[in-house]
């Protein structure tokens, strides 16, 4: 499984609408992977989504996640003028890395 963070950007000011990460619940299911995702309205980056895809390939799930994410802008009337801006897997740190 992979955690692939999508950077959306939001027109001038506008806020992210707080339903934003159950708008993308229709697209759960359709066998490409997804199986949660999580919003971080208030990341320092702008507006975050976390896609949490089942895949054998990384270049696939990061594909997937920026697929579904243009899609949901598109179709959202909430989401009109948002952008996604990227599409990239995270490097989570597991208990075997040292906090020093």
């Amino acid at each position: 499984m992979y955690l692939i963070h999508v950077r959306l950007r939001a027109p001038a000011g506008t806020a992210m609408p707080s339903i934003a990460s159950g708008a993308f619940s229709p697209f759960f299911g359709r066998g490409d992977g997804v199986e949660h995702i999580s919003a971080h309205l208030d990341a320092p980056e702008g507006p975050t989504l976390g896609f949490f895809i089942v895949s054998s390939d990384l270049a696939a799930a990061e594909e997937t996640a920026f697929h579904v994410s243009r899609q949901v802008v598109a179709e959202r009337a909430d989401l009109q003028g948002f952008t996604v801006v990227s599409s990239k897997a995270t490097l989570a740190p597991g208990p075997w890395w040292d906090e020093e």
